[in-house]
């Protein structure tokens, strides 16, 4: 069974917003860094935004004052709340979690969802 799931992905216009979500099957989030990274066509994977594993979110200068990232506990969820996007947005977005450090990377990931497709057109 996969263990990450992203949703919430789709087409939206510029300007508009959308709520990607990150679940967990068979684990528990506590403990663990997550965060979320993205990747356009012919461009290396980069990070957009985690929560530490001491709970502190941290943002890409590119998303920053537009997306935030939450969780919720109970449902083992991860969201990142994305406004005001722009065509520059339009990526395959990926969830990842760690439990191995304070923060999780491409290279310390311990899980990864099979990505959520954004498409924003102008």
């Amino acid at each position: 069974e996969v263990q990450l799931v992203e949703s919430g992905g789709g087409l939206v216009q510029a300007g508009g917003s959308l709520r990607l979500s990150c679940t967990s099957s068979g684990f528990s989030f506590a403990g663990y860094a997550v965060g979320w990274f993205r990747q356009a066509p012919g461009k290396e994977r980069v990070e957009v935004s985690q929560i530490g594993r001491d709970g502190g979110t941290y943002y890409a200068d590119s998303v920053k004052g537009r997306f935030i990232i939450t969780s919720d506990a109970a449902k083992n969820a991860v969201y990142l709340q994305m406004n005001s996007l722009k065509p520059e947005d339009t990526a395959v977005y990926y969830c990842a979690a760690t439990s191995s450090n304070w923060y999780v990377d491409e290279s310390n990931a311990e899980y990864w969802g099979q990505g959520t497709q954004v498409t924003v057109s102008s």
